[in-house]
């Protein structure tokens, strides 16, 4: 059970780490065929979250995650 939280673990640590090689190519690069539609993904969520009043929480949360 162990080792198949630690796969998990580690899939999920390979999986935000491409996302967020995605977000900062999409910004470099600009539009990429696979990293725009991350781009386009990430600003459209950021966009409802500063609708809902939410952006500081998830700074705030981005931040924490950071600093770990």
């Amino acid at each position: 059970m162990n080792m198949i939280k630690r796969y998990i673990a580690d899939f999920t640590g390979i999986a935000i780490g491409l996302i967020g090689l995605g977000v900062v190519a999409g910004v470099v690069f600009g539009d990429l065929p696979f990293v725009g539609s991350i781009y386009d993904g990430f600003i459209s969520t950021v966009g409802a979250l500063g609708d809902a009043g939410a952006v500081g929480v998830l700074v705030l949360a981005i931040l924490a995650s950071v600093a770990d």
